[in-house]
């Protein structure tokens, strides 16, 4: 893909002979402005304003859009459940249909593919279907699945290729007989028993939604859920998955994968605090273990571009910029950036709009708000309890939290053991709000209301001055009175 500004201030896509074009072009190659490497959503974001797969990335095609669907169709089986308390009259046994379910998913990401490529027709964006690499700093060698190579030159090249899912190849059959997220959201046929090994959002989420669509799901985990989390939320999150039909395998590590003569597979674990060596058979094994960057393939080194030699990532500055000045690199790919598709959009769309003159504003990575979908979701924004100890201080920080039952809960009589929220502060007045955690029904909704007012620096005070729309979870929040540290309410006592 490759844009070039116009005179009216827009990026308008141009193929031209060289010379005067890019520095370094040959004679009779494309020639472009700018050409973006990688068709997901930062990819897309930075091209269109200004892969096996279908055009999305990771997040249309085998992430945050299969996955909420998979999830919601969990959400869904529980909600029959409780429908016989209100009165509805629901036909026993409740039975889920994973084939059908499956390729409804799949042809609305299908429909996506195709509305992004509409999307860059419609804005004059030339699509490359290309494996790409560099040939020097200012050219990329594209190459067609049926072997054809082009030359594709230009002035400024934003690199957005983002990541994939790491296969354990230290274990004997992992690779050959594990499967990993690129593969769940497109199984035509139910994954049946199935052991998840990881303990990471992808991991709980897909443990989640398949134990709520009715199959046994198991995750081994060999250290701490949600690491880069709150790890209060993280064990109440998995509490409540446990209490809810998922097995956990704590402390333990997969040694090998066999397949047996009926087609089941046989994975053989150690417990690392007995050295205790044990079984199992699944039907399916998904590795949840991390990501790479798409950057082996890109030939760097002949850009001159610099990654890190600890992750393989590439490594920029506040503007995006790679060691290159004129080569960028925006997403998952970028070191220190949040492996997240909202923060990659907006990279996209910012970078575009500088390299265009409209506007000099920076991507800010502070305060970006997300969601685990797990069973009993958990958004939160800002910092971590255990982040805001490290960078303040224990003495400085003040949690202001609460359990609470969903209205929802209580008709069905559901367990809310496990609904929490709790918020962050600075214990000095006005007490600025540095992180807030909420666990419960639609976390992502809350959430995301809610990171506005911290992204603008709300306070602890102004918070509790919020109106709740009453009878919502997001209510709750504003309700919070009982500190964590002291057991008082600060509205009361003026503590």
């Amino acid at each position: 893909m490759a844009a070039l500004r116009g005179p009216a201030g827009r990026f308008r896509w141009r193929v031209r002979a060289v010379p005067g074009g890019a520095r370094g072009a040959a004679a009779g190659q494309q020639c472009y402005d700018l050409l973006v490497i990688g068709g997901g959503s930062g990819g897309l974001a930075c091209a269109k304003e200004g892969t096996r797969w279908g055009l999305g990335g990771t997040c249309v095609n085998v992430g945050c859009i299969p996955k909420k669907l998979m999830h919601q169709a969990a959400l869904l089986g529980g909600s029959l459940h409780d429908a016989s308390h209100f009165g509805w009259e629901v036909a026993q046994p409740i039975r889920h249909d994973w084939r059908k379910m499956a390729e409804a998913v799949q042809n609305y990401v299908k429909s996506l593919n195709w509305g992004h490529r509409v999307q860059l027709q419609d804005r004059k964006v030339k699509y490359f279907n290309f494996k790409a690499s560099f040939v020097n700093k200012h050219t990329v060698c594209g190459v067609s699945k049926g072997g054809k190579e082009t030359l594709l030159s230009a002035e400024h090249i934003v690199i957005a290729t983002g990541g994939r899912p790491r296969y354990p190849t230290h274990i004997e059959g992992a690779l050959e007989y594990g499967i990993t997220s690129d593969d769940i959201f497109w199984l035509k046929e139910s994954p049946g028993r199935t052991l998840v090994v990881g303990a990471s959002y992808v991991a709980l989420e897909c443990a989640g939604f398949l134990t709520g669509l009715g199959l046994d799901a198991t995750v081994m985990m060999r250290s701490v859920p949600l690491r880069a989390f709150d790890q209060q939320m993280a064990s109440l999150v998995t509490n409540h998955m446990a209490s809810h039909g998922t097995r956990f395998l704590r402390g333990c590590i997969p040694l090998k994968v066999e397949r047996l003569s009926d087609g089941q597979l046989q994975v053989t674990w150690v417990d690392l605090a007995s050295d205790r060596k044990d079984t199992g058979t699944f039907d399916t094994v998904l590795w949840a273990v991390g990501r790479v960057p798409e950057t082996g393939s890109l030939n760097l080194e002949k850009a001159g571009v610099r990654t890190s030699p600890d992750t393989q990532k590439i490594l920029v500055d506040a503007q995006e910029a790679t060691s290159v000045p004129h080569i960028y690199a925006i997403g998952d790919v970028a070191e220190g950036r949040p492996e997240l598709t909202p923060t990659a959009i907006m990279a996209g769309r910012l970078l575009a709009r500088r390299l265009c003159g409209q506007s000099s504003d920076l991507m800010d990575y502070d305060n970006v708000p997300t969601t685990v979908f797990t069973p009993l979701e958990y958004g939160c924004v800002g910092l971590s309890e255990e982040e805001a100890v490290a960078r303040h201080g224990e003495d400085s920080v003040e949690v202001y939290h609460a359990y609470y039952k969903p209205l929802e809960f209580t008709v069905p009589e559901r367990d809310a053991s496990q609904c929490y929220i709790k918020v962050v502060c600075l214990r000095e007045p006005p007490r600025l709000v540095l992180g807030l955690h909420f666990l419960g029904p639609n976390a992502g909704e809350v959430t995301q209301g809610f990171a506005l007012g911290i992204k603008c620096g709300a306070s602890y005070e102004q918070v509790m001055r919020t109106v709740g729309i009453h009878p919502t979870c997001a209510e709750e929040v504003v309700k919070l009175r009982i500190s964590k540290r002291s057991g008082l309410d600060p509205t009361v006592t003026g503590c």
